[in-house]
């Protein structure tokens, strides 16, 4: 399939039809509204769910599979920021405290994103490796401590990483992710077989009605897209680009699968805008929030959705 009828295959899946009928709610001022608790309880379920079904598949996997691409995936957790935020500041004339935010977010992760692209694989019929959520995880908080650590550096600060890290590693986001993983593994592939009824098969269910919400999210943002320039705009589009093929390279220097490597690079090419603006909100409170949350929901995450898997899917192929 061409690049084209892939973006064509994504754009009428039900998970991208519904985000866009969140844009479009919000859009036409419509009354349809999540109230918060089901939101928060829908993205419980959706890491519990990642985490459970990776910690299955990961006590069926031995280390020496697994070494590399954590290895390769703690690299992209270091390299991805430090180059965001040399691109922020030399070429976008950012602010320190800006362009860390955003470095941060750029090399941390979004987990929607990763549920979408294993979602799009299992509708090609695409074998992947079961373990990528231990990807997510590994992926999650390096990257925000080191463009937090580059910030601090910066402006000549020490700041309370204690509170920091525990808020990284308290954060819903990991908590459930690890702690998913810890009780998949434990569990294995027989535990998982007990929960499968409501963590497995309705998953594709609970995304679609996540990304519905997250339709309205983005869409609300749009307004801030006058503030962020156009600069940001192009750096929201070409930094996954870049950052996505590179995970795909890796991806495939360290032996997994093309639909493997896709994830990766998706992994790679995607924007934190949970973990990260926690942190953030702690550790760089002068940082501007319609920087950093506008480019990662409004920009990334919608490209990303749309364009974006289907563009990696296409790239992996010239690995392999």
């Amino acid at each position: 399939m061409s690049i084209l009828d892939l973006v064509r295959l994504n754009l009428l899946s039900p998970m991208v039809l519904a985000f866009v009928l969140g844009g479009i709610a919000t859009l036409v001022h419509s009354d349809l509204k999540f109230p918060e608790e089901l939101y928060v309880g829908l993205s419980i379920y959706l890491l519990l769910a990642i985490g459970l079904k990776g910690g299955a598949a990961l006590s069926e996997t031995s280390f020496s599979v697994i070494l590399w691409p954590a290895l390769a995936t703690l690299a992209l957790g270091v390299v991805i920021p430090i180059v965001a935020y040399v691109i922020l500041r030399r070429l976008g004339r950012f602010e320190v405290a800006d362009a860390a935010a955003l470095a941060a977010h750029y090399g941390s992760v979004s987990a929607v994103t990763f549920a979408a692209v294993q979602t799009f694989l299992e509708a090609l019929k695409v074998p992947y490796e079961g373990f990528t959520p231990t990807l997510v995880a590994l992926l999650e908080v390096p990257a925000i401590i080191v463009a937090l650590l580059i910030a601090r550096v910066a402006m000549g600060q020490g700041g309370n990483w204690g509170e920091l890290i525990h808020e990284l590693l308290a954060g819903k986001s990991i908590l459930l992710l690890l702690g998913g993983l810890v009780i998949g593994f434990l569990a294995g592939q027989a535990g998982l077989k007990q929960v499968a009824p409501l963590f497995v098969d309705p998953f594709k269910g609970v995304l679609t009605l996540f990304l519905l919400e997250m339709g309205m999210v983005a869409a609300r943002r749009l307004g801030d897209l006058r503030k962020v320039g156009m600069f940001l705009v192009a750096f929201g589009i070409l930094m996954p680009i870049a950052a996505g093929i590179v995970g795909i390279w890796l991806g495939s220097l360290t032996g997994l699968s093309p639909g493997g490597a896709v994830v990766l690079g998706t992994l790679a090419a995607s924007a934190s805008y949970i973990a990260a603006p926690a942190a953030v909100r702690i550790a760089l409170p002068q940082a501007n929030p319609s920087y950093y949350l506008t480019a990662s929901l409004a920009i990334t995450f919608p490209f990303n959705l749309a364009v974006g898997i289907p563009l990696y899917y296409g790239l992996s192929n010239l690995f392999y």
